[in-house]
């Protein structure tokens, strides 16, 4: 019997086709597309960061999730270098890689449970590798900015490649919002403080007066969530994102 509700499946639907809008706005707002379609777009991250959770939650291994979402994250760094050099549109700037977003938040829920884990066996040092693990994105950030302070061509090189391979959350595409995904794993038995969680952080962009803040309609299906995995297509997901972006941008091209 199907419970009422949303499934994980759902939610990935859901997000994709809110995404899409989002995408066709990125790339053809320099030919006319209305801004309201961005507005589409300010819930998707806050989704998979959920689905994200949900996913590193539940999952059999937790390395092979993470080494898939790295995997991802470099191929996606590898086409939108290779899209760019060699079909330039001067309008459309693709710094687009949510997989790096959520990489680097599994990298921070790996984390967490380190240190829990040192915590409960009562292991100082199990805990300092905790942290450790979980900072590293901060880490890959400081060594990203010395890249860019250096003036030499090796360096320029080396910052190409960094923007490919490293999961730095400075390189992240929505920013030091990506550390939501830790504070939702933190709530994941308490749905309520998450959806508290979003709506704090869509108060802090409201403020900023960004219009980020729409990413607080991302709790209505957050809180419809079933509990459920729902239909499977894994692998759809992780080929729609780079597949779409690169013929909206290949659309753009041709419009240019």
């Amino acid at each position: 019997m199907l419970k009422k509700g949303l499934t994980t499946f759902d939610l990935k639907i859901l997000g994709i086709l809110l995404m899409f809008a989002d995408h066709v706005h990125q790339m053809f707002e320099p030919f006319g597309a209305p801004d309201w379609l961005d507005w589409f777009g300010r819930p998707v991250a806050t989704i998979f960061f959920f689905v994200s959770v949900i996913g590193f939650s539940h999952t059999h291994s937790k390395k092979k999730y993470m080494t898939r979402l790295y995997v991802s994250m470099v191929l996606m760094g590898i086409m939108t270098t290779v899209l760019q050099k060699f079909v330039v549109v001067p309008q459309v700037v693709l710094i687009n890689n949510i997989f790096r977003d959520l990489f680097v938040g599994t990298v921070m829920m790996a984390g967490i449970d380190v240190i829990s884990a040192g915590h409960r066996q009562h292991q100082f040092g199990k805990m300092f590798l905790g942290v450790s693990i979980f900072l590293l994105p901060f880490l890959f950030s400081g060594l990203v900015f010395a890249l860019m302070l250096a003036p030499t061509a090796i360096a320029g090189i080396s910052m190409q490649v960094s923007l490919i391979v490293l999961p730095a959350i400075m390189l992240s595409e929505n920013g030091l919002m990506v550390l939501l995904i830790p504070l939702l794993y933190l709530a994941r038995n308490k749905r309520w403080l998450q959806c508290l969680l979003i709506a704090l952080t869509a108060l802090i962009y409201l403020v900023l007066g960004t219009s980020q803040w729409l990413m607080i309609f991302a709790i209505i299906p957050i809180w419809l969530y079933n509990g459920d995995k729902g239909k499977g297509l894994k692998y759809f997901f992780y080929g729609f994102y780079p597949g779409h972006i690169a013929i909206l941008y290949l659309l753009a091209a041709v419009l240019h």
